[in-house]
């Protein structure tokens, strides 16, 4: 979770967010970030040979990185100003890093946790940042160990890149429960959907942020966590929703890596459509939910644990929805945002595809119940993280 810039986001993001071309509102770019498990196709194990894979690339590679641990890998898009960029982008470089790893004799899987081996035994990647994190946080260090989607979206500046980002709070359980990829981890099954959520969220500086009212009362919370030293530097703001410190972008950290390269497609597609949504709110005026904290957090929490296929609280409303009604629920909230974007009969065709086949952490399940082995999640997984790239 702990990103390694490419040379892709060093370059100058071009924000259109919200911007108006006469009777036209441009959409806002974004961009998509994938983590992926590096692992044996024989032993189902996880393993620290992740510099192997980076080395055999051959396109793409200003756009793949290392990450916290040896054992994971990390895509990062280009900006995007459309649906079928950000596919093209995603398909490929899955079918890159696919190809490399199999030049190694390795494979790279798309699941939020590890099914099979023990992440506390991944070596953390090179670098003085990554061993001062390690030992800064002793136990908690394996909580890096994990694999996210992250979805950036162009703000024109980050005083309303923090108004955008409070309208979005209450949309963090549905994203955990859409996203939900995780549900075994080191040789067990959780009990969870996503237990990437509860592992990440146990960081002092991770899940949902508080509600802040203003540019400089964001910059007094990134002090406090700083002064107690819960972060050693800005970069460790673990939020699900954050402001980028190296781009001119909201970044959103809710989501499990997708199962598919579709599904990643669906999340920022959707996490696109409520931040131009929210971007029209903070234009009119239209006040920020109050959602406590607390109901916040257990409402992710609850989310995390039953996915689609349980039960998802609205923490606006205090509703417990069904995991499906609420998935139609998020796609109502980004409606207009999808319809100004031209992504509403995409996104809505994605989703019923979700529909159809159980969410990722419901497709582990069934692969491990035709045998009651794991490895046949891990074998699961390689084929559907290689799902459409040809």
């Amino acid at each position: 979770m702990e990103n390694r810039s490419t040379a892709a986001h060093d370059r100058r993001w071009p924000v259109s967010a919200g911007t108006r071309t006469g009777n036209r509102t441009v959409p806002p770019t974004f961009g998509v970030e994938e983590e992926f498990f590096v692992v044996d196709p024989g032993t189902r194990l996880i393993l620290s040979r992740a510099p192997e894979v980076l080395a055999n690339t051959r396109v793409l590679s200003d756009h793949l990185c290392g990450e916290f641990s040896r054992a994971q890998v990390e895509a990062n898009s280009p900006v995007c100003d459309d649906a079928g960029d950000a596919l093209r982008f995603l398909r490929a470089a899955r079918g890159e890093l696919d190809r490399a790893a199999g030049a190694a004799g390795l494979a790279v899987v798309a699941s939020g946790t590890a099914v099979l081996g023990d992440p506390a035994s991944a070596r953390t990647s090179e670098g003085r940042r990554y061993a001062d994190i390690a030992a800064h946080f002793g136990a908690l260090r394996e909580s890096h160990v994990v694999c996210g989607c992250h979805v950036h979206v162009g703000i024109p500046d980050r005083e309303t890149a923090v108004a955008v980002g409070n309208h979005l709070r209450r949309w963090l359980p549905f994203l955990v429960a859409l996203s939900a990829n995780s549900p075994f981890h080191s040789g067990r099954d959780t009990g969870y959907s996503s237990w990437r959520t509860v592992a990440w969220n146990r960081l002092p500086s991770a899940g949902p942020p508080p509600l802040l009212r203003s540019l400089a009362e964001h910059e007094q919370a990134v002090r406090a966590l700083s002064d107690t030293g819960a972060i050693l530097d800005r970069r460790m703001v673990y939020w699900d929703v954050r402001l980028s410190d190296h781009l001119p972008t909201l970044e959103i950290r809710a989501s499990d890596v997708a199962a598919t390269a579709e599904e990643a497609l669906l999340l920022a597609l959707l996490i696109r459509g409520l931040a131009s949504r929210a971007l029209t709110d903070v234009r009119y005026g239209i006040p920020v939910p109050g959602i406590p904290d607390q109901a916040l957090r257990a409402a992710v929490w609850r989310a995390a644990r039953d996915g689609l296929e349980g039960v998802v609280p609205d923490p606006l409303t205090g509703e417990a929805l069904p995991g499906y009604a609420a998935a139609d629920r998020l796609l109502h909230a980004a409606l207009p945002g999808l319809l100004a974007n031209g992504d509403a009969d995409l996104a809505s065709s994605l989703l019923d595809r979700v529909r159809a086949a159980g969410s990722g952490a419901a497709r582990q399940r069934a692969a491990y119940a035709r045998r009651g082995n794991l490895a046949d999640v891990v074998d699961h997984l390689v084929v559907q993280t290689r799902e459409g790239l040809a």
